[in-house]
């Protein structure tokens, strides 16, 4: 499989040699279709997607160590334009201070936000306890966080046990139509950029795993780069590589955890699936 910039570099030569009195700034590679419908090569013949698209998401700080997700959650809400609630409010919704990817679900649907939330392990992973990161309070967690699992499709949460990889967060993207909520190893993510972490202590220095959400709103397929909002950064705006943020997202610790959120808000709970294949290319 050619990497995904790669075959927006190779389509855009086709789209510009083929398709004339077009300005160039778009090209044909898949539709993009509402939750509940799938994303597939059968139906991408009149598809086009633009090479680069940015959503305008207003940078919000976390105010602790351990609130980054709630200050994503709290991006996503001012982002749908629902201004009426603070971090602090929503630190009292979600009742905790060890906040796992469920709590962000049960979060964002208490908002009527339409989501799916993806990742490969339902529950809390046992296996977590070698990492300092989670070793004080992964025996606590156990039991609330897997009572959390078993209640989402009762709460109406649309839970997907896969991995989604970098090219179909990728194309989501760029069809205009979602931004994401990733749990990412912190160190794997910012070790390039640390002297910029804007909240001393945000990070030790350890080259241990630890966790952190950033919300990923942009892509721009010439670069091979996403556009991320940090709450740890004292940037307001970051670029990203695909393969710095594969590696982060992927690390062990963050069960690939996704929430995929529809920027049309309040809409009725759908299932979202995708089936994407790009072997075609």
């Amino acid at each position: 499989m050619w990497p995904l910039h790669l075959l927006y570099n190779k389509f855009l030569k086709a789209e510009e040699e083929n398709v004339h009195g077009s300005d160039g700034d778009e090209l044909s590679l898949v539709e993009s279709y509402p939750l509940g419908q799938s994303l597939s090569n059968e139906k991408c013949n009149n598809a086009v997607l633009p090479r680069s698209h940015f959503v305008e998401v207003l940078h919000i700080n976390q105010l602790r160590m351990w609130d980054c997700g709630l200050a994503c959650v709290l991006m996503v809400l001012r982002t749908l334009g629902i201004n009426n609630c603070d971090i602090q409010e929503l630190e009292e919704l979600c009742c905790t201070t060890s906040i796992w990817t469920v709590d962000l679900a049960y979060l964002l649907q208490k908002f009527s936000i339409s989501f799916s939330y993806f990742t490969v392990t339902l529950g809390a992973n046992p296996s977590f306890s070698v990492e300092t990161f989670y070793k004080e309070q992964l025996p606590n967690d156990l039991v609330r966080v897997n009572m959390l699992f078993q209640k989402a499709l009762e709460a109406g949460i649309d839970i997907q046990c896969r991995s989604i990889s970098g090219e179909e967060i990728s194309l989501l993207i760029l069809s205009g139509k979602y931004i994401a909520i990733a749990l990412v190893d912190q160190y794997k993510l910012s070790r390039s950029w640390l002297e910029d972490v804007c909240v001393s202590g945000f990070y030790s220095g350890s080259s241990g795993y630890t966790g952190h959400y950033v919300v990923i709103c942009g892509y721009d397929a010439v670069t091979d780069e996403f556009e991320i909002r940090d709450p740890a950064s004292s940037r307001k705006h970051e670029r990203i590589t695909s393969k710095c943020l594969e590696e982060a997202r992927k690390s062990f610790g963050t069960d690939e955890d996704l929430l995929l959120i529809s920027l049309e808000k309040r809409e009725p709970r759908q299932t979202f699936s995708t089936t994407l294949s790009l072997s075609r290319y």
